[in-house]
């Protein structure tokens, strides 16, 4: 049976993972507690709520449980800032920050008003698109609690982490990261939003990125806390709206406009998703959704449409597995290429760097 001295041993041997120091050494064992085989801790390291804390997590409930416990319950917190100063003995080093980056890198945003009008699907194209065009490119899965980029590209892989700094994954030239790449088993997202503010922080500091000419956030729909933060990470995003041409649609993506224009953030266009069923025997036009949407809201926000997206699915391919990327020679493909064009023209990035 395992002890609450056994505890202070095994964790008396692993180390915080910014601070390299023994976790006992720096007093982060706040709550034991043991029923039967049963262990609950209450923990504190510099920083909660990064890709270190889960490999740490796993970490420390392996070798517990090879110690005895049945179950291990973890939770975090955030060692006091005297604490981090008296053991950060880690050398300033030059900042690698994506958000340093602003002048080589354009910051695309795609949001929406409401879930379920496909724009996690046309960040995804977008990015893969600009990709095929030369473009290096990367896409954060900004949707916390909708987490799906890696399941649309087919990414079966997690990323590598390697003295403290994560290495995205790579696919269709894309390099990706997602909250989805650090849950287990599709788990809920049960956190609260500086919680999510700080994992968001991550992706841009502690990422190892490329020399990026585009990053595309798929943010969450409408306009809470991840997107507030979003906003006012990066001074500089600029913008495109997804919608549907259902009027509904139309009028709650308006917030989600609105929000960018307070901001100071460039709206680049709207994209109509949706926007209609084309038949494959006669090629008839069905407007399934209703029209309008899109040109509607271009118009109360002062932008353009920049594509009106028909309903459609790509076409299987067992040996490439990616059930939301369209290929170059899909007509819907084609559209994001247009897309990508578009893009690229108003954010003055059509030469390669």
């Amino acid at each position: 049976m395992i002890t609450e001295e056994k505890v202070h041993e095994i964790l008396g041997e692993i180390e915080d993972p910014h601070l390299h120091t023994p976790l006992a050494e720096l007093g982060s064992i706040k709550e034991v507690k043991i029923k039967d085989k049963l262990l609950s801790l209450k923990l504190a390291i510099a920083q909660p709520g990064t890709g270190e804390q889960m490999q740490l997590q796993q970490q420390i409930v392996t070798a517990l449980k090879e110690a005895g416990a049945d179950s291990v319950g973890l939770r975090f917190e955030q060692l006091p800032d005297d604490v981090i100063a008296k053991f950060d003995m880690a050398q300033e080093e030059e900042s690698t920050s994506l958000l340093d980056r602003t002048d080589k890198t354009t910051f695309i945003s795609v949001t929406s008003g409401k879930g379920g009008v496909g724009k996690s699907t046309v960040s995804v194209n977008l990015a893969v698109s600009l990709a095929r065009q030369g473009k290096k490119v990367g896409i954060i899965d900004a949707d916390i609690y909708g987490f799906s980029v890696p399941d649309m590209m087919g990414i079966e892989e997690r990323p590598r982490v390697e003295n403290e700094r994560i290495y995205p994954v790579e696919r269709f030239g894309v390099q990706v990261i997602s909250m989805g790449f650090f849950v287990e088993d599709n788990s809920p997202i049960i956190w609260r939003g500086p919680m999510l503010g700080k994992m968001l922080n991550n992706f841009f500091n502690e990422v190892e990125w490329d020399d990026l000419d585009y990053l595309i956030l798929d943010l969450p729909p409408g306009t809470g806390d991840v997107a507030l933060d979003i906003h006012s990470m990066l001074p500089q995003s600029k913008e495109i709206i997804v919608t549907t041409p259902h009027a509904t649609a139309a009028f709650v993506a308006a917030r989600a406009g609105a929000m960018a224009l307070k901001t100071e953030h460039e709206i680049l266009g709207i994209i109509e998703n949706m926007a209609y069923f084309q038949s494959q025997s006669t090629g008839e036009k069905e407007y399934v959704f209703g029209k309008g949407g899109g040109p509607k809201l271009a118009e109360e926000l002062q932008s353009e449409v920049l594509a009106q997206i028909p309903l459609g699915q790509p076409d299987y391919d067992r040996d490439l597995f990616a059930p939301s990327v369209y290929n170059e020679t899909d007509p819907i493909g084609q559209i994001y290429d247009e897309i990508a064009a578009s893009v690229m023209e108003k954010t003055k990035k059509t030469e390669d760097a």
